[in-house]
C-alpha cells in the first residue's frame, strides 16, 4: 500500500508526495517510469522515521546513498496507489453486485414459498371441507390418520436435542405405542361415544411400561409421555364429539332444505355439522386476520414464546373471527342469538391462540422451527393443527352446555 512520505534533502525542501515502500526495492527488469533527478550534492545520508502509518525520510547533507533510487521510487508511488484504488473499486462493485443478486434470489425464493403456501392450503381446505361435510367414519379415519402423524412429530420434538438437554425422552418404543394409542383414541370415541375410560387405560399401561423399563426411570420420560396422550390423543377425539356426537337436526339452515337427498338431505345438516363448519371457519379467519394486521400494524410484541406476534395482529384476529361466527351464522341461522354467535367467535379464538402458543412453545424449547417437513410451504401436521387442538373441547363443551337446545 502506498504510504505518504515527507523528504528534506539538504538545504532543499522538495513537494511532499506519496511513497510506496515496496517500490524501493531495485527491479532491474523494471524500467523507470521517470528520469531520475541527481541534485547538486551527489552523497547524502538517509534516514527513515515511521509514525503509525505515515513514514518520514529524511535526506542528511552528508550521505552515502545515491538519491536516484529514492527518486524513481517516488515516481514510482502513483501509479501503484491508483492500481490499489481501482482494484478497490472494483472489489466494491463486486460486493455491491453480490449483494443484490443474493436479494434477488431471496426475493424468488420466498415467491416461491408463498406459492407453495397458497397452492397446498387451498388443497388441504377443499379436502378438510369434504371431510367435514362427509362426517361419519370418513371424517373419524381421516382424524385418526392426522393425529397419528402429529403424534409422532411431538414425541421427535421431545426427543430433540433442545428438549433432551434438560430433560431424559421417553424411550423409542414407549413413542411410537403412544402414537398408535392416540391414532385409536378418535376411533374408539366414535364406536363407545365416549373416550374416558380408554383414556384412563391407555395412561395406565403406558406408565407401567416406563416404570417396568431397564435402567432408572424419570419423572420426565411419565409427563412428557402423559402429554403427549393428552395433547395429540384426548383432545383431538372432541371434534369426533362435536362433529358426530350432536347429531340434532340444524331445523332453520336453509341450505339443508336444497341439499340432495341423495346425499343426506336435511337430516345430513346437524348441529355438529354446522357448528364444526363455523368453528374452523373461524380459525381460519383468525389466522389470516392476525397475520394480515401484524404486517400492517404489529408493533408491540405478544410474548417471547411466538416474538414475530403482536398485539395488533392479535386484536385484528379477534375481529376477524368474531365477525365469521356472526356472517356464518346469519347464513346457516346457527345460532339464532347474535350473542351467542359472538361468544362462540371469542372462544374460537382464544382456543386457537392458545394452541398456536403451546405448540410454539415447544418448538422453541427443541430449537427448531417447523414440527416437520410433511407438508411444502406449511410445515408439519402439528404446525397446521395447533390452533384447532384445544378449540373442539371448546366449543364442543359451549354448545352442550351453555347453549339451550344447542342453539336450535
Amino acid at each position: 500500500m502506498a504510504t505518504t512520505s515527507y523528504s528534506g534533502i539538504g538545504r532543499y525542501n522538495y513537494k511532499l508526495l506519496p511513497l510506496s515502500l515496496s517500490s524501493m526495492r531495485a527491479c532491474p527488469c523494471r524500467s523507470s517510469p521517470s528520469k531520475p533527478l541527481i541534485p547538486a550534492r551527489p552523497r547524502s545520508k538517509v534516514g527513515f522515521v515511521f509514525d503509525g502509518r505515515q513514514s518520514v525520510l529524511r535526506l542528511a547533507r552528508n550521505g552515502g546513498l545515491t538519491l536516484s533510487r529514492v527518486i524513481t521510487a517516488v515516481a514510482r508511488a502513483e501509479p501503484d496507489r491508483l492500481g490499489e484504488d481501482n482494484a478497490k473499486q472494483e472489489v466494491d462493485k463486486g460486493h455491491k453486485l453480490s449483494e443484490k443478486e443474493d436479494l434477488i434470489l431471496e426475493n424468488q425464493q420466498k415467491a416461491s414459498q408463498l406459492e407453495k403456501r397458497i397452492v397446498f392450503g387451498l388443497g388441504i381446505g377443499i379436502t378438510v371441507g369434504g371431510v367435514v361435510l362427509a362426517g361419519g367414519w370418513v371424517f373419524t379415519v381421516a382424524l385418526a390418520a392426522a393425529v397419528f402423524v402429529g403424534a409422532r412429530e411431538y414425541f421427535e420434538l421431545v426427543r430433540s436435542r433442545g428438549i433432551t438437554a434438560g430433560m431424559t425422552p421417553p424411550p423409542r418404543y414407549v413413542s411410537r405405542v403412544c402414537s398408535v394409542i392416540c391414532a385409536v383414541m378418535p376411533i374408539l370415541t366414535l364406536y363407545f361415544g365416549q373416550i374416558d375410560v380408554s383414556v384412563t387405560f391407555a395412561a395406565f399401561v403406558v406408565a407401567m411400561a416406563l416404570l417396568l423399563q431397564r435402567g432408572n426411570p424419570r419423572f420426565a420420560q411419565l409427563s412428557s409421555a402423559m402429554f403427549g396422550l393428552f395433547y395429540c390423543g384426548y383432545l383431538p377425539c372432541f371434534w369426533v364429539k362435536l362433529r358426530c356426537g350432536l347429531a340434532a337436526p340444524a331445523l332453520n339452515t336453509r341450505l339443508g332444505a336444497a341439499w340432495p337427498i341423495l346425499l343426506g338431505g336435511q337430516a345430513h345438516w346437524t348441529v355438529g355439522l354446522v357448528a364444526s363448519l363455523i368453528s374452523i371457519s373461524s380459525i381460519i379467519a383468525a389466522d389470516t386476520y392476525a397475520f394480515m394486521g401484524g404486517k400492517a400494524f404489529g408493533r408491540t410484541p405478544l410474548t417471547r414464546i411466538s416474538p414475530k406476534k403482536t398485539w395488533e395482529g392479535t386484536i385484528t384476529g379477534l375481529g376477524g373471527c368474531v365477525a365469521t361466527s356472526v356472517i356464518l351464522s346469519k347464513i346457516f341461522c346457527w345460532p339464532t342469538s347474535l350473542l351467542s354467535a359472538i361468544a362462540f367467535g371469542i372462544l374460537n379464538f382464544f382456543g386457537s391462540i392458545f394452541g398456536d402458543l403451546t405448540e410454539s412453545m415447544i418448538k422453541r424449547d427443541a430449537g427448531v422451527k417447523d414440527s416437520g417437513s410433511l407438508i411444502p410451504g406449511h410445515g408439519g401436521v402439528l404446525d397446521r393443527v395447533d390452533s384447532y387442538i384445544f378449540t373442539g373441547a371448546l366449543a364442543y363443551s359451549f354448545v352442550k352446555i351453555f347453549l339451550p337446545l344447542y342453539g336450535v
